[in-house]
């Protein structure tokens, strides 16, 4: 799970508590190297392509791990959402649909902010950060009949803050995988998940899908009687190459699971209208299935009888949805699901700079990171190299000694299958960012 997924907002984010940063914290430069000029886009984009054009008709980009010159790279670590009252609703119909609130505002740098190709994390890397966010929502009606749904805190007018903790950790480095797991006690709601991509370069652009390991996001409602929420994700494509204007588009399908509930959606993401104008639309179904007999991936292969709901609109704008199995363009009430327009990413708050491990992302990358925002991006590409020799070089050492890497925060590199589990250590480490306490024990090992 990247470092730069960030939950989003209606409004601003408030002041972070306590000594925690809501800033990256950045030591001086670890050497008196001159500035350099800095690349513009368009020399920036030559270089990369020059270097993808090597990699044409290799399988998976993600699994060479290919390092990039400095100069190419954003100064963001790559360990790095927002629960939008998924579990409020006293419906089911009405907790999926906020489930999938949550499902399009997961990804909002991508519609805000331009894809960006950050460090490669090593092995036992990890990032923690919380997240203070309003306990507001607009309501979500899920009959012809109901009063819409939503939190305790909207229905009433008063502002308040919820807090979401953030754990993920670089559990293997060949293939490159890290587990994640976010918790938020007090709305009773849980994710995690192992992020891995595979990721091929076309020549005009690069598809990434979810890679082996990744089976989705995995939501747990615990105050529903622990209902879980698989999450898969559609393989996207990076764009724009030859252009010279980098973009991120989809054009898949992917799925939301609850077997408890017997609702599944299914999502169907085209990329590509008339006289081949893009218009990021998304149509889809939430519909009864059975869980013993998950047979169907198209939304033509649905039965109306069995569709609850209908979705239809831009995942990088508004998306909409009506209630019943009629089609969407003849229902006679057309319901906001998502406004993407005035969302924006919240800052993390991060625990202080002297308190962070040496392998916690931003301490650990902190010289790269300062050598970029410099422009000193020679001293920087020189810097990284130090850190992928030492990597290489502790990868020999247990190989020698018959030591198998074993993760600090989570109980495997790759397993549970999809679903990771946390060590007592990682549910401290969580416990500690809940209240506050972000100091941690040494590591015994480190992977780089």
């Amino acid at each position: 799970m990247a470092e730069n997924a960030t939950p989003s907002s209606l409004g601003t984010a408030p002041s972070a508590p306590g000594s925690a940063s809501t800033e990256p914290s950045r030591a001086p430069t670890p050497a008196n190297a001159p500035a350099e000029k800095p690349p513009d886009d368009s020399s920036k984009l030559k270089t990369f392509i020059g270097v993808l054009r090597r990699f044409i008709g290799v399988s998976d980009l993600a699994a060479v791990r290919f390092s990039l010159p400095a100069q190419l790279l954003e100064p963001t670590p790559n360990l790095g959402m927002s629960k939008r009252h998924i579990g409020d609703s006293d419906e089911a119909l009405g907790r999926m649909l906020g489930t999938l609130r949550f499902w399009f505002t997961k990804d909002l740098k991508y519609v805000k902010g331009k894809p960006c190709k950050p460090y490669n994390s090593t092995l036992g890397e990890f990032f923690r950060c919380n997240w203070q966010v309003e306990d507001t929502t607009p309501p979500l009606k899920h009959a012809h009949d109901s009063t819409p749904s939503s939190s305790a805190a909207s229905a009433s007018g008063d502002t308040k803050l919820v807090k979401i903790s953030y754990l993920t950790e670089q559990t293997s480095h060949h293939p490159p995988v890290s587990a994640f797991y976010i918790d938020c006690p007090e709305k009773g709601i849980a994710a995690k998940g192992f992020d891995q991509l595979s990721a091929k370069f076309t020549g005009t652009s690069i598809r990434v899908v979810a890679g082996a390991h990744n089976l989705g996001i995995f939501i747990t409602l615990k105050s529903r009687d622990h209902e879980e929420y698989q999450l898969t994700h559609p393989a996207a494509y990076l764009g724009g190459l030859l252009r010279g204007s980098l973009s991120v588009s989809v054009a898949d399908s992917c799925f939301v699971t609850c077997p408890k509930t017997k609702m599944k959606v299914i999502l169907e993401y085209l990329e590509e209208g008339w006289l081949g104008r893009t218009q990021n639309k998304v149509v889809g179904i939430i519909f009864t299935y059975d869980p013993d007999n998950d047979t169907k991936t198209r939304i033509k292969d649905v039965s109306d009888k069995d569709v609850l709901a209908r979705i239809d609109g831009c995942w990088q704008d508004k998306v909409y949805y009506t209630l019943g199995n009629g089609p969407f363009a003849k229902a006679s009430e057309k319901l906001l699901l998502l406004d993407l327009n005035p969302l924006y990413p919240i800052p993390k708050i991060i625990p202080p700079m002297e308190v962070q491990l040496p392998n916690e992302s931003r301490k650990f990358w902190d010289g790269v990171t300062s050598a970029i925002v410099n422009k000193q991006y020679s001293l920087a590409t020189t810097l990284k190299q130090e850190i992928e020799e030492k990597q290489r070089a502790k990868v020999i050492e247990r190989k020698e000694a018959g030591k198998e890497w074993q993760p600090r925060f989570f109980t495997g590199s790759v397993t549970p299958v999809g679903k990771p589990d946390l060590t007592e250590d990682g549910r401290q480490a969580l416990k500690g960012l809940q209240e506050e306490r972000y100091e941690l024990a040494e590591n015994k090992e480190y992977g780089a």
